[in-house]
């Protein structure tokens, strides 16, 4: 953490992240020594949130079950034909974390795609991005983007007012998963 606040000319950052736990084995003797060692961090005042990417519903179940303090939230890529995730997205709802959607737009091109994504689009004079980035919205999630493009982080913003009905949302959840 030190040569990384160093790096950033900061003394805090806003969130650090578990990224992955030790895959295919659960939540691991492993994990759980590098979660705390986060949460020593977090005490030290060296960052504010902990979270963890790329959970699946057994490592985050493990995790909280371990008796260690939940995280504030999960980062996971987010797969339509994956049913866009709603174990996990189920269980951070259930437990007060905040669920982050990545890969929202690069995960799911067939969505993009899809003619009711453009009708929707074509509908409330939008791009097929700011269609996907409004369902996450209303689904739940926090669609994190990585754009550098100006532009286009006006657009995402923007996606926040399109009009999405209930309908629309349960047609695009169902769309591929």
């Amino acid at each position: 953490m030190a040569s990384s606040l160093e790096h950033l000319g900061t003394d805090h950052v806003d969130s650090y992240v578990l990224h992955g736990p030790a895959s295919g084995r659960g939540w691991t003797e492993y994990d759980a020594e590098v979660w705390a060692a986060m949460g020593r961090e977090r005490d030290a005042g060296r960052t504010r949130l902990l979270g963890a990417s790329n959970v699946s519903l057994w490592h985050l179940e493990q995790l909280l079950a371990s008796g260690a303090e939940a995280p504030a939230f999960v980062q996971n890529r987010c797969f339509a034909r994956n049913g866009w995730d709603r174990e996990v997205r189920t269980l951070c709802k259930r437990r007060g974390i905040i669920y982050q959607g990545f890969s929202l737009l690069t995960a799911n091109l067939e969505v993009l795609r899809d003619p009711l994504i453009a009708r929707i689009a074509s509908r409330t004079n939008a791009t097929p991005a700011q269609v996907v980035f409004r369902f996450a919205l209303a689904m739940g999630m926090l669609p994190l983007t990585g754009t550098s493009d100006p532009a286009h982080m006006q657009q995402d913003l923007a996606s926040r007012d399109l009009p999405l009905s209930a309908d629309e949302t349960s047609a695009i959840e169902s769309l591929v998963g």
